[in-house]
C-alpha cells in the first residue's frame, strides 16, 4: 500500500486523482434492506431538497449527468449509490424539508435516512449541505442532531457560495464556524463551494480522499487525473 500524504498540496493532488476515476451508478435503494453489502468506505451527501446535492456530486466527479439535477424539490426519493474507482462508494440521500409531499412519503424518507445512518457500517463520512444564502434551517439542525445520535462523522458543506457578496459570504462562513462547534459528530473543517464556478471543489475532494481506500503501490494518474 502507498503511504498516506501529509501536506495540503499532496492531499489536493490525491483528491483530484480520486475523483478523476470512473464513477459508476450501482443502484437505487428505496429501503434499507435494498442497500447492497458493499465493502468500500462510503461517503454520503445529505441536505434539504434543492440544496444542490446532485450538482455538487456532478462537479466533484467532473460529470454533467452522473447525479440527476432537477429544479423540482423532492425528486430524489431513493438512496442512489455510485462506485468511484473501486476506492469509494458515494451515497446520494433523499432531500429533506420539502413541504409538497405527503406525510407518509416524508415519514418514509426519514425512516430510510435514520436506518441508513444507524445501520450502515461502511459509512465513514457525511457531507451535510447547507445553502449559503439561507444558512442552517430547523430541519438542518434536526439532521445534525440525528447525525450526533448515530455518531456519524460529518462535514458541513456550504453550497451556492458564489451567490453571495463579500459581506454576506463572510457572515455565512462565520455562522458555520460557530455551528460546527455545537455538534459532537461535526468536524471543525468545512468547505464553502460553488458547483457552478468550481469554488471549493478541490478542497472538498481532498477532505474526502482521507476516507477513501488507499491506492495500491504503483497507482498512477494519467492525463486528466484518471488512473493510468
Amino acid at each position: 500500500m502507498s503511504e498516506r500524504p501529509t501536506s495540503e498540496k499532496e492531499w489536493l493532488k490525491r483528491g483530484q486523482v480520486l475523483f478523476g476515476q470512473d464513477c459508476k451508478f450501482i443502484r437505487p435503494a428505496a429501503a434499507f434492506a435494498d442497500l447492497p453489502p458493499t465493502k468500500l468506505p462510503e461517503i454520503a451527501f445529505a441536505g434539504r431538497s434543492n440544496v444542490g446535492k446532485s450538482s455538487l456530486i456532478n462537479a466533484l466527479t467532473n460529470r454533467k449527468t452522473l447525479a440527476r439535477v432537477s429544479n423540482t424539490p423532492g425528486r430524489t426519493r431513493d438512496i442512489n449509490l455510485f462506485d468511484l474507482g473501486t476506492r469509494l462508494t458515494i451515497a446520494d440521500l433523499p432531500g429533506y424539508g420539502f413541504a409538497r409531499v405527503s406525510k407518509s412519503t416524508s415519514y418514509a424518507w426519514r425512516e430510510l435516512i435514520v436506518a441508513y445512518l444507524m445501520g450502515r457500517s461502511q459509512l465513514k463520512r457525511v457531507c451535510l449541505l447547507i445553502d449559503a444564502r439561507h444558512g442552517a434551517q430547523e430541519n438542518d439542525h434536526a439532521m445534525m442532531k440525528l447525525l450526533d445520535a448515530a455518531a456519524a462523522s460529518f462535514h458541513i458543506v456550504l453550497t451556492k457560495i458564489d451567490k453571495l457578496n463579500v459581506t454576506d459570504r463572510q457572515q455565512a462562513i462565520n455562522d458555520v464556524t460557530l455551528l460546527a462547534t455545537q455538534y459532537t459528530a461535526c468536524h471543525p473543517e468545512f468547505v464553502a463551494t460553488s458547483a457552478e464556478k468550481g469554488e471549493g471543489i478541490p478542497e472538498l475532494r481532498a477532505l474526502l480522499a482521507h476516507v477513501a481506500r488507499t491506492p495500491e503501490k504503483g497507482y498512477k494518474a494519467a492525463a486528466g487525473g484518471r488512473r493510468a
